[in-house]
Parts: C-alpha cells; structure tokens; sequence
C-alpha cells in the first residue's frame, strides 16, 4: 500500500511510520516541522495556514491516516478556538482535497474515547452514549462527524478510531510522564483523584498494530471503532506498577480531588476490533517498564 501518515512527527505518528516501513509498506509523512530524515517522502505543512491540496496533486495514495491534531484535554479548555482548528478544521480539509483530488484514498482518523464522556454503563461499545466533557472531546466528536459526512454524501471511505489511553516510548506528557516528573524534588508525591478512577490502557506498538489491522482488512463506510484491550485498570494499581520499578520506594498519595475535563471509569468493548484480527502484545507490566526505561533516559538527556 501507498500510505500518507499526516502528523507523522507526532508520538503515534512517529511509531506508526517506523511500524508500516518494517512491514515493507511504501510510507509518505506531512508534518509542520522538517524531516531530516525522510525528505524525499514527506510534506511540510504550514502550521499557520494548512494547505492539503499540493499533496493530493502530487502524490497518488491508497490510504491517509491522520494522526494531526491537538491532544491535551487541559489546553482544550485554555486555548479552545486552537484545538478545534486542529482537530476539525484539519480533517475537513484534508477529507475535502481527497474528495477532488482522490475520492479513492480511504482515510481513517485518530480520535478519542473522550467522546464518550463519563459512560451510563461498562464496557463502552461504539453504539454508546456520546457525552464528551471537554471541548476536546467535542471537537473529536465533530471530527468524527465529518468523516461520516464524508462517507455519506461523497462516497469517501472513512473511518474514525477511538483511541483510549495511550502510552509509550515518546510521550512526554499525560499520566506516566507526570507521575516520573512528580518525584524530581524529592519531596511526597500527591496525585488527583482517589486512584479508584480507571483507564484502558494500550501500548504504542499494539496501537500501531491495531491501525495497521484497520487500514488493511477493515471495510471503511464513516463508522467508528474503539482502540483498547478491553482491560480495566485502577489508577491506584497503575500508580503502584509504576513507581515499583524506582530504585527507591516513593511517597505518594491521592488528593481525592478530581481534575475538569477527565471522566472517571473507563473500559472499552473492542468486539469489533477484535474481529479483524486483533491481540494484545504488550501487557501493562511490561509495557510500562519500557515506557519507564526511555522516560529515565529522556529525562537524562534533558539535564
């Protein structure tokens, strides 16, 4: 397959261009900051003014993946006019130069579980409530709505992800990154919530796996599909595998305050996903001692 990765320089991005090249796949990257590495396959957007139809004109593809845009609840609720430019905006003008310049590039979109919001009901399957409780997980919902449109109205085959909670080697922000960076002045670390709050978690190489299943046997008609394993896990017991790997035991409690815009229990039904193919490589334990790993060693270089 010929495959554009826009955001190609970003945390999935990066992983999922590594991934597809080891899997022979012919791969482009668009990304607003220079490669060095891949010039000769890759397009420089303008982050003030993106422009997609250049590298619609020049470069026929079978697929484009999306993995552009802002991905911080927080800044969503400080600076809401630029998440929605990045997370709506973008895919109606990149789904709008496919419409007339390749109506037959299929094209997926990452989105988020924040669509959902806090859940009526556990597991969250695609046909669940829609609640999201940023304006994050609003504009990832629009998003997914123009997919649909997309879909509906121009015959676009397209397809939105909802991706929960992501970690690995090259996120140097949420949950994870945070709790390594608390224990830096050496004094007790104190956390948001209870720690009775829960996530589903997915490694970055079985995420990449998933969007690689999806792009290759999934029939792309505007639906949405969750990206997870299926796994409830406490925060308490994330909290606890983490620091476990420390040289020294740390200090740590929860404030039993919540934070604006986070939902409370989270766990996905990846039926749907799980028939095309998919399987956890990478459990949390293992998966976190790596992230642990590359985030000492960043840290490192950062000194």
């Amino acid at each position: 397959m010929k495959i554009l990765i826009i955001g190609s320089k970003g945390f999935i991005g990066q992983h999922l261009r590594k991934f597809l090249t080891g899997r022979g796949e012919a791969v482009w990257g668009a990304d607003v900051v220079v490669d060095y590495v891949h010039p000769e396959r890759y397009f420089l957007v303008d982050s003030s003014n993106s422009d997609f139809h250049t590298i619609f004109q020049d470069t026929v593809f079978d697929i484009c993946i999306n993995c552009s845009g802002a991905a911080s609840v927080p800044d969503s609720l400080l600076h809401p006019m630029r998440d929605y430019n990045l997370n709506t905006v973008n895919v109606f003008k990149i789904l709008d130069a496919i419409r007339q310049y390749q109506p037959l590039c299929k094209f997926i979109n990452l989105s988020s579980a924040a669509v959902y919001g806090n859940p009526q009901a556990l597991p969250i399957c695609e046909s669940s409530r829609l609640d999201p409780v940023s304006p994050y997980g609003i504009h990832k919902l629009i998003s997914e709505k123009i997919c649909e449109e997309y879909s509906r109205f121009f015959e676009i085959a397209t397809c939105s992800l909802r991706i929960f909670s992501a970690y690995g080697e090259g996120l140097k922000k949420q949950l994870f990154w945070d709790l390594f960076q608390k224990t830096k002045p050496g004094a007790p670390v104190s956390l948001f919530g209870t720690g009775k709050e829960s996530r589903d978690f997915i490694y970055i190489q079985d995420l990449v796996n998933a969007i690689y299943l999806l792009a290759k046997h999934a029939t792309l008609k505007g639906q949405s599909i969750n990206v997870a394993n299926g796994d409830e896990i406490l925060i308490e017991d994330c909290v606890r595998i983490f620091y476990g790997f420390f040289d020294q035991p740390v200090n740590y409690s929860f404030m039993g305050q919540g934070r604006a815009g986070d939902p409370v229990n989270w766990v996905a039904d990846i039926s749907a996903l799980r028939q095309l193919g998919y399987q956890q490589q990478y459990h949390l334990t293992s998966g976190l001692k790596s992230y642990y790993e590359w985030i000492k060693a960043a840290d490192l270089e950062l000194e």
